[in-house]
């Protein structure tokens, strides 16, 4: 436990106003908190963030949730056909440029909100983003996410080897617009 509570100083430390300059040079322009942590200890650290982050100051985001929102708004059987047609290009249905809304739409949205209410957001239980073709940069990078208040953080479960962070301890990710908390 006390790894874990080391991990949350360090995440105030860098929320702190004071050292939010220093926060944009280390993610070279980013705003944003990579919050690392083994796989199969994501519900022991989504329970302490919640022990630990007031809900009066943070905004826990669910990707989970948003992802279940995504597909029920079309209903599973038109979900399912549509991703079977682009099975090999997933950014099409979860990150696309058309006016519909997708899954990174109501990500946007839902730290947009956080914004709007003062709130610091909360990505969690992102390795629901597994197979979207949405990728932590694809939110670190958005317009949205680089003009925040506040930088957003985002759980995310990774094994980190030999200076890499591998997504769900096996997919290579980005750590370029971050500051990571390891």
């Amino acid at each position: 436990m006390e790894d874990h509570k080391v991990k949350f100083d360090d995440l105030k430390i860098s929320l702190d106003l004071k050292n939010r300059n220093q926060l944009r040079r280390e993610a070279n322009g980013g705003n944003s908190i990579l919050f690392t942590y083994p796989p199969v200890e994501e519900k022991l650290y989504i329970q302490k963030a919640k022990e630990l982050l007031s809900n009066t100051e943070f905004k826990f985001i669910d990707i989970a949730a948003l992802l279940v929102e995504f597909i029920d708004s079309d209903g599973w059987n038109d979900f399912k056909d549509y991703y079977e047609d682009f099975s090999l290009t997933p950014h099409i249905v979860f990150n696309s440029d058309d006016g519909a809304i997708d899954l990174m739409d109501l990500i946007i949205r839902e730290i947009l909100e956080a914004e709007n209410s003062n709130l610091t957001p909360v990505l969690m239980r992102t390795g629901s983003l597994y197979g979207t073709g949405i990728e932590n940069v694809n939110i670190m990078e958005h317009n949205s996410v680089m003009g925040l208040k506040q930088p957003l953080i985002i759980f995310y479960p990774v094994k980190i080897e030999n200076d890499n962070i591998l997504f769900l301890n096996f997919k290579p990710a980005s750590k370029y617009r971050c500051t990571i908390i390891d």
